[in-house]
């Protein structure tokens, strides 16, 4: 009987995840900022479910299929930063001695990784939105972030969930995913149960709880000097000075800043839905899931704004699920369909396998070529 895990690096908690025979047999939910002051809390809350068949590693910006016994110890650390993380190891440790939040989880995972590694598990890195082959190129050109591994992970999630519930093959299952979580945003286009586009956290036309999402090139242009810190902050949390989302929902109405950035979170990701029926004209569902939509305000409005499209639906959880959220059911199904468990149709459905590259391939500015200390493909360690 196969027993796999999936760990979901989430900006909040990372949420551990085992299925056994494709059940669920174990939920761990660790807080990120204690995992980012001591990584060992991960490593033990997958120990506890040991032995396991396959993990699914905390995948950040995704990969096409790799296995963490490929890849050399010498060389793990710049490899997961360079590839899982895009980020610079320097960059990240300078960012980490300011205390930068989102610098001390990268900073946990690549540890984290190593750690797997010294240990013998087995582990893999799964793709991300922009690696599968069921999303078409010319989507991709100059993209990086059309929704990271754990958002792809939600989005599977909604495809069993949905084919479950209607009693429909893959094949018929048809959804545009609204996925909101403590620090990024997501839409997911999905058709016949493939992934045929996505708009991903730094590329939403407006600011995540954390991140101020995509840009305006002018903006870039006359601060002209940004780090990889730079994408943690400018979000609602900046806008508004709430330290948490139920603190701003809470105080609409009474604060004119946290007004301006649930207006400017909230209506991104209702344009970002109406841009995915270019690529889905007639989905069956809106399906929501992710940390913010479970404030009722947060899913209350997202029904009334999006049910013209189609009926707005939860995700549904795994049976058995009660701690983790969606994003980490979805790795945990990745884990158990490429270990050849219950699940392996559905993997094999969306083509996980069939993944490739980096999410580097994509790009065709001249200046990242010549300015970019990452470029390079995924061979390169």
């Amino acid at each position: 009987m196969v027993k796999v895990a999936g760990i979901d690096p989430g900006t909040k908690s990372m949420d551990v995840c085992v299925l056994e025979g494709g059940e669920v047999y174990y939920e761990r939910v660790v807080s990120t900022e204690e995992v980012a002051k001591k990584p060992q809390l991960l490593i033990e809350a997958v120990e506890d479910a040991m032995p396991l068949d396959l993990i699914v590693g905390p995948s950040g910006y995704g990969i096409e299929l790799t296995y963490l016994s490929d890849i050399p110890e010498v060389s793990l650390e710049d490899w997961y930063y360079k590839y899982i993380l895009l980020a610079d190891r320097s960059e990240i440790e300078e960012a980490v001695s300011k205390g930068v939040f989102g610098a001390l989880i990268y900073y946990a995972m690549a540890k984290t990784a190593v750690e797997m590694k010294r240990r013998g598990w087995p582990v893999c890195y799964i793709p991300a939105v922009i690696h599968l082959p069921t999303v078409p190129e010319y989507r991709k050109v100059n993209k990086i972030d059309m929704g990271t591994a754990d958002k792809m992970c939600a989005a599977i999630l909604g495809v069993y969930d949905q084919s479950r519930r209607l009693a429909i093959p893959y094949s018929e299952v048809s959804f545009i995913q609204v996925e909101m979580g403590f620090g990024y945003n997501a839409v997911v286009a999905v058709k016949e149960g493939r992934i045929v586009d996505g708009v991903g956290g730094t590329t939403m036309g407006g600011p995540g709880f954390l991140t101020i999402s995509s840009l305006d090139a002018e903006l870039a242009q006359l601060v002209k000097e940004w780090d990889k810190e730079d994408l943690f902050t400018g979000g609602c949390i900046s806008i508004a000075g709430r330290a948490t989302p139920e603190e701003l929902i809470d105080n609409l109405g009474a604060d004119k800043r946290c007004e301006l950035a649930w207006r400017a979170m909230a209506e991104s990701v209702l344009k970002a839905v109406y841009s995915m029926k270019a690529s889905v004209q007639n989905p069956r569902e809106i399906l929501i899931s992710g940390r913010l939509t479970r404030i009722k305000y947060v899913e209350e409005w997202l029904k009334e704004k999006l049910s013209a499209i189609a009926p707005v639906k939860r995700v549904g959880w795994l049976p058995g699920a009660k701690e983790v959220k969606e994003t980490a059911q979805g790795y945990a199904l990745v884990a158990d369909g490429l270990a050849g468990g219950k699940f392996k149709n559905l993997i094999e459905w969306m083509k996980i396998k069939e993944a490739k590259g980096t999410a580097l391939d994509y790009i065709y500015h001249p200046k990242f070529f010549t300015h970019s200390k990452l470029r390079g493909r995924c061979g390169d360690p």
